[in-house]
């Protein structure tokens, strides 16, 4: 049988997996301004990755030759780099509950 540790941290862990977008493990940690936060900022990235994104839709494309002559808009490099930043939070989090399931006695 798991211990109440493990239970906790095996709980955490599947919310951080399913709903890490919308901040699921902070509102059952009970930090709710975190989780408010934290829906916040994956959705800013994602629409700003949809509006900073080189084509809208295939009407830009059509007189398009090659990608090559396709202008990017340097501040793609933003919503881009906060991604990744909050990705490598997500993963360093997953580590954590993992390290706190196998260390309980």
């Amino acid at each position: 049988m798991l211990r109440k540790e493990e239970k906790r941290s095996l709980t955490k862990l599947a919310l951080l997996l399913i709903g890490w977008g919308i901040g699921l493990d902070r509102f059952y940690e009970g930090r709710t301004r975190d989780a408010f936060l934290s829906l916040l900022g994956w959705s800013i990235i994602f629409f700003s990755l949809l509006l900073f994104s080189p084509c809208h839709g295939s009407n830009n494309l059509e007189g398009l030759k090659s990608y090559s002559d396709l202008a990017l808009n340097p501040l793609i490099v933003l919503p881009i780099s906060f991604g990744i930043y909050g990705g490598i939070l997500v993963i360093r989090k997953a580590f954590r509950l993992l390290r706190s399931f196998e260390n309980s006695d």
